[in-house]
């Protein structure tokens, strides 16, 4: 086995840079992928998220850059990701890995402007990195020039098929020329995957990376840890988590864009610095997040599934499951975020009496035992302040420059013990930065059957979560006790199925206008709107849910016919019929 990249076929300049960037063992993947890719055979590889694959395919790629430079300057490559936030992430890599080969990179995707997508192609590019839809429109507009393309890459194969993207990939593929070098990488490879690298792939090599044969560092460590909590009590429940593990930051998990926005506030209100990202949000106003994300000035993202892929933040150290995911394959994809490249990682997730039975089968799917703690009490809540409190004043300590206070304590010390002096110091501070909450007695009931041995509760293990800060979370204010339930618990709610989305212009008002107009419908007992490329899922009441599909079975949605009916419970609903 080769265990240097200069034992992989990479040119001089592509080492020394991988040298300048700490690079110094290639992960499985990249030692399996790499050789056959330099020698320009096809491949079909399948390893986890947070493997190394983007490094696996870019420097082939960057390699047959530095070999093959056409002029006039036309794409020699083009990378095929499900989002994008996963186009600028490898865009990025692209850009650190070739910087000092001068390699051209052009990310297109949908929500920025087309036209000027289309003058950066013109003006010229080595890789383009693309979503499929937006790649196919440039394709159409023949702003997309595939003719002297060497090589192509599809990165998470299996996400861009469950986003419905299968007939676009198929129309790309296609326009290609057949001498072209073909890598596909997957996380998962089911039938439709198999489908796929049969009629474009030839001869592939086939890379298998399990998770449980990685070497050190290259696949997530992740204590994988969940709570039985009643969901009346859930937000207390998680707030109490969250003041435990002292995240550096949090990616905190919802099913629905309402319950994203509802729990972002709730959690605002215990004194952390929330974000949202949900698809209702404009490109700009994700772009923002995500910024202040890496910038770390956010504690914790709330998020759906569709409008979390792709982000990959280094200091990412929780994730937290505020529903157990509705399948394995979600829950590997979202703990898949933390935890990578040999960092240590936490995955949270709380569960409902009534979905044990889902923790259970993901743990028979993924082979891995999943613990089940008990939720902190209070005292646990408040030792762990204390913790937060003692860390502060141990940095103030250690940075000296105390000689103006001293004066204080001198002067006190004469008249009491300076042991007390120094207690009394230590809960003005305390009290300062935590006070107390009526939530703090707030009682939640252990589950019968579920309480099993978990880990001791108290301060995380030495190495999880973030060191005590001088800024610890304020409590919750005491109007978190008694608060409103969600609105769609408020009654029985369903999820309908509707195959418009984004591609077709689809935006939440006119999913409103139509349910209102067409079924007449009050716009008040919509629930949460979940807008992706393909599809959107809208929550109704269930007494009105029959005859909202009918209604809108006899409508046309922007001028077309559309599917609807009740949403099956899959995590991505299947694209319309064409």
């Amino acid at each position: 086995m080769k265990d240097t990249f200069a034992e992989l076929g990479l040119g001089q300049e592509l080492l020394t840079e991988l040298a300048s960037l700490g690079y110094e063992e290639p992960t499985p993947i990249q030692k399996a992928a790499i050789p056959p890719l330099v020698e320009g055979r096809d491949i079909l590889g399948q390893a986890a998220t947070g493997t190394g694959k983007t490094a696996a395919f870019a420097l082939p790629i960057l390699e047959r850059v530095g070999r093959d430079r056409p002029a006039p300057l036309r794409p020699l490559a083009l990378v095929l990701v499900p989002t994008r936030e996963l186009a600028v992430q490898v865009s990025e890599a692209f850009h650190r890995y070739g910087k000092t080969m001068g390699a051209e990179v052009v990310p297109i995707y949908g929500g920025q402007d087309f036209f000027r997508q289309a003058n950066a192609l013109r003006r010229g590019a080595h890789v383009v990195v693309a979503t499929p839809g937006r790649a196919l429109d440039h394709l159409r507009r023949q702003s997309l020039d595939f003719s002297d393309l060497r090589i192509v890459a599809l990165d998470e194969a299996d996400e861009m098929l469950d986003m419905g993207f299968a007939e676009d990939l198929e129309l790309i593929l296609e326009a290609m020329p057949e001498s072209r070098q073909t890598a596909l990488f997957s996380a998962t490879l089911p039938p439709r995957i198999a489908s796929i690298a049969e009629r474009h792939l030839r001869d592939p090599e086939r890379i298998l990376i399990p998770r449980d044969a990685a070497t050190k560092g290259s696949l997530p460590k992740v204590r994988q840890t969940a709570y039985i909590v009643p969901r009346a009590h859930k937000v207390t429940a998680l707030g109490r988590v969250l003041d435990l593990e002292s995240p550096t930051l949090a990616v905190v998990f919802c099913r629905t864009r309402v319950e994203v926005d509802e729990l972002a506030d709730r959690l605002g209100g215990r004194g952390y610095r929330v974000a949202s990202l949900h698809g209702g949000m404009s490109q700009q106003e994700r772009d923002r997040v995500m910024a202040k994300a890496r910038a770390g000035t956010v504690d914790l993202l709330v998020a759906t599934d569709v409008a979390a892929r792709g982000i990959d933040i280094e200091h990412l150290t929780h994730v937290v499951n505020f529903d157990v995911p509705s399948s394995p394959e979600a829950y590997v994809h979202r703990i898949g975020r933390t935890g990578r490249a040999g960092r240590e990682g936490v995955a949270i997730t709380l569960v409902d009496p009534r979905g044990h039975r889902l923790l259970r089968n993901i743990e028979q799917v993924t082979k891995q035992k999943i613990a089940i703690s008990t939720v902190p009490t209070p005292l646990d809540v408040k030792a762990r302040r204390l913790d937060v409190t003692k860390g502060a004043l141990r940095e103030a300590l250690l940075a000296g420059e105390l000689d103006r206070y001293r004066v204080v304590v001198e002067t006190l010390a004469a008249e009491f013990d300076p042991m007390d002096v120094a207690a009394a110091a230590v809960r003005l501070a305390h009290e300062a930065s935590e006070g107390e909450s009526a939530e703090d007695d707030v009682h939640i009931p252990a589950i019968d059957g579920f309480r099993q041995p978990g880990p001791p509760q108290g301060a995380p293990p030495r190495g999880w979560g973030a060191p005590p800060q001088a800024r610890g979370p304020r409590p919750p204010q005491d109007d978190d006790r008694f608060h409103a339930p969600r609105r769609h618990e408020q009654r029985d709610m369903v999820r309908v199925y509707i195959g418009a989305g984004t591609r077709m212009g689809m935006r939440p008002a006119d999913l409103v206008g139509a349910i209102s107009n067409e079924a007449d419908i009050n716009p008040r007992a919509i629930g949460g709107i979940e807008i992706a490329e393909m599809f959107s899922i809208v929550e109704l009441p269930a007494r009105d849910v029959d005859h909202v599909i009918r209604a809108l079975r006899g409508a046309t949605l922007r001028g077309r016919k559309v599917k609807v009916n009740r949403d099956l419970g899959f995590r991505n609903p299947p694209p319309p019929p064409r």
